[in-house]
């Protein structure tokens, strides 16, 4: 059976549970949390080279990196594809998803620190004053550019894709940690985003994950609409 390592709040691990969902592939979600010192298993940088999460293994094979592993299991089960077939589709599905990445980097990742693993798992004083310039300069430019493109009823020629599991992961984990997502400034993002979480592998990751959203004591209000 396939073995997912990760953390499911993880931007990153969620868009692979989101896959393997998506894929009706059977696995198991194996906790791993690097931030917390002695959590990850003796042999994690076997397996995860980086020490990040998520990765993947299949058997004796083993791969890191959430766009690699979507990438494997859009190869190991093409039906319900998670990627277009179209060259230059296909190309801005992957942009966007790069894309993400950077929207993790410069938004989620040092919100995220701030908010939650600074004061409840280090011991360290939230830097207010660097949330602070991560909202009035990440945020703006980062949503402000997705909201610009989000024309259709999804990223890519309007069809779903790894490119909007990608985005809309981003925009759960920033909610979670008590950040709004200003839905009179981006409109078209903000329904994006609701349109992505009532996808069918979307809805049920996110139904999974509340068991350790309640743990964490995150908020949830935002997802009324993909639970109930």
């Amino acid at each position: 059976m396939l073995k997912i390592f990760g953390v499911p709040i993880s931007v990153h691990t969620r868009k692979a549970i989101v896959a393997a969902i998506a894929k009706d592939l059977p696995h198991e979600v194996v906790p791993v949390v690097p931030v917390v010192p002695g959590n990850p298993p003796p042999n994690w940088l076997e397996i995860s080279p980086t020490g990040k999460i998520p990765a993947l293994t299949d058997g004796a094979f083993v791969v890191a990196d959430s766009a690699a592993i979507c990438a494997y299991l859009e190869r190991l089960q093409p039906l319900a594809p998670l990627y277009p077939a179209a060259p230059q589709a296909y190309a801005r599905a992957l942009c966007l998803e790069q894309y993400a990445g950077s929207m993790f980097s410069e938004v989620v990742h040092p919100l995220f620190h701030e908010v939650f693993v600074h004061p409840k798992v280090r011991n360290i004083p939230t830097d207010q004053a660097r949330i602070d310039h991560v909202l009035a300069t990440a945020v703006p430019r980062v949503f402000g550019y997705l909201d610009s493109i989000a024309t259709r009823d999804y990223l890519v020629d309007g069809e779903f894709s790894i490119a909007d599991i990608a985005v809309v992961s981003n925009l759960v984990t920033f909610q979670y940690i008590g950040f709004e997502l200003d839905r009179a400034k981006y409109p078209r993002l903000a329904a994006l985003f609701d349109r992505t979480i009532l996808q069918p592998a979307m809805r049920e990751t996110l139904r999974r994950e509340q068991p350790v959203v309640d743990s964490m004591g995150l908020r949830k209000d935002f997802l009324r609409a993909a639970l109930h």
